[in-house]
C-alpha cells in the first residue's frame, strides 16, 4: 500500500483554509497513491466551547462532502479528521474516505485529552475496515498513550493502524516513542500524522510524522517541515514479524469490551460501562 503523511499546519476554528489545503493537497497526490492521511481535526482545526456549536459539521456537511468528492476525483482513499456533529453532541472524528468517495470507516475519539472534555463527548466504539487488501484501523492523537486502545483495533484483525494525530511541544516525543511500541506490540504497521506549525494559545505543533513496521522499526519520517511524504507499506512485513509469534494470540489478559457486529457483518469491540 503506498500512503502519503499530509504534515500541514491548521488554523484553528477556522474551516475555509484548513479545506482548501486539504483539497490542494489531494489534488497535488503522487501517482499510485492509494491513501492520503491528514492530521486531526483536519477541516476544523481544535474548537472550543465557546465556538464548537458554529464550526462543526455532520458526516453529510459541505465540508466533509467537498473532501469526499474530492476524494473520487483522484481516485484515492483519504483520512481525514473534523469536529463532528450528532444531534446536541459533538465528537473529535476521524473517517476513511475511500477512492469512491464512501466513508469506509467512522471513528469517534475515546480518550479526550485536557482541552477535549468539555467540548467533545467520547467515542465508545473501535471498528475496522477492509481496504487495498489490508485491515485497517483508526485511532486519534491520545488513544495511543493507551495500550488498550491500539490492543482493541489489532484484536480486531488491524494490518494497519492510521493515528491523526495533533500532539503539540512538548509533547511530541511521547507519541513517536508511544507509535513505534503500539506497532510492535501489536505486530501491525502503523501511519501517524501530526500537524505543524503554530496554534492558538501559543501552541507549537512539532510534526514527526512516520510509517512504522510491524517490527517497530521507522520506515519513513518527516521533522518540523510542512511537508507530504510518500511512503510504503509491503505486506510481507506483516508475514515476517508474526512468523515465530503471535502476541494477540499469546495475551492471557482480556480487553473490557463488547464484542459485536453492525448491519453491514463488520466486527466492532465497544468500551464496555465502568461498573462500581
Amino acid at each position: 500500500m503506498q500512503l502519503e503523511l499530509a504534515q500541514i499546519p491548521l488554523v484553528d476554528g477556522a474551516v475555509a483554509p484548513n479545506l482548501a489545503r486539504t483539497i490542494d493537497a489531494i489534488g497535488q497526490r503522487r501517482a499510485g497513491t492509494d491513501l492520503m492521511v491528514f492530521p486531526e481535526a483536519t477541516l476544523t482545526g481544535f474548537p472550543t466551547r465557546e465556538n464548537v456549536r458554529d464550526i462543526a459539521e455532520t458526516l453529510s456537511g459541505p465540508s466533509l462532502s467537498a473532501v469526499r468528492d474530492a476524494a473520487r476525483a483522484a481516485n484515492m482513499a483519504v483520512a481525514v479528521g473534523l469536529a463532528e456533529r450528532d444531534g446536541e453532541r459533538f465528537y473529535n472524528t476521524t473517517v476513511l474516505i475511500d477512492e469512491r468517495g464512501d466513508i469506509a470507516l467512522r471513528y469517534r475519539k475515546t480518550h479526550l485529552w485536557a482541552t477535549d472534555v468539555g467540548v467533545f463527548t467520547p467515542g465508545e466504539r473501535f471498528e475496522v475496515c477492509e481496504f487495498k487488501g489490508m485491515t485497517v484501523g483508526l485511532l486519534i492523537c491520545y488513544d495511543i498513550e493507551f495500550p488498550e486502545s491500539a490492543r482493541a483495533v489489532g484484536s480486531l484483525g488491524a494490518e494497519m493502524l492510521v493515528v491523526t494525530n495533533g500532539n503539540m511541544d512538548p509533547f511530541g516525543p511521547v507519541h513517536r516513542r508511544a507509535i513505534v511500541a503500539r506497532a510492535q506490540e501489536n505486530q501491525m504497521f502503523a501511519a501517524l500524522v501530526n500537524r505543524v506549525g503554530a496554534g492558538d494559545d501559543n501552541l507549537t505543533f512539532p510534526g514527526e510524522s512516520a510509517l512504522v513496521s510491524p517490527f517497530g522499526d521507522v520506515l519513513a519520517e518527516l521533522k518540523d517541515e510542512d511537508a507530504v511524504l510518500c511512503v510504503s507499506a509491503d505486506r510481507a512485513l506483516l508475514a515476517q514479524s508474526r512468523e515465530h509469534y503471535s502476541y494477540l494470540h499469546d495475551a492471557r489478559i482480556a480487553l473490557n469490551l463488547v464484542d459485536e457486529n453492525d448491519a453491514q457483518g463488520r466486527r466492532s469491540l465497544n468500551i464496555r460501562p465502568r461498573t462500581r
